[in-house]
């Protein structure tokens, strides 16, 4: 299996508008491969036995049934915000969106 390229890498870090300097592209390759190697040995010893499985022990309803409580009024919630609007936390625009 071929390694993952150094053009590979800046693409991925493109995706995630991550700035990447020229060394570090090559030291996070080989870190990439070194993952997607330690990802093919597991896929090899799964068998088709093995169901996949996002826990190692079976677990049914884990969440709690949802309630209404008694909890804070917006008031409140705001009350130590340096800013809010509409009843919301106002908070600077980071992505230069409108």
């Amino acid at each position: 299996m071929p390694g993952i390229t150094r053009e590979e890498v800046a693409h991925l870090a493109r995706l995630a508008r991550l700035e990447l300097k020229s060394e570090e592209l090559d030291h996070f390759a080989g870190q990439l491969d070194d993952i997607i190697g330690a990802v093919a040995r597991v896929s090899e010893v799964a068998d088709q036995d093995v169901p996949p499985t996002s826990h190692p022990l079976p677990l049914t309803n884990v969440m709690r049934a949802d309630e209404v409580r008694p909890s804070l009024t917006p008031d409140q919630a705001l009350s130590g915000a340096p800013a809010q609007e509409q009843q919301r936390f106002k908070v600077p625009q980071i992505l230069g969106e409108d």
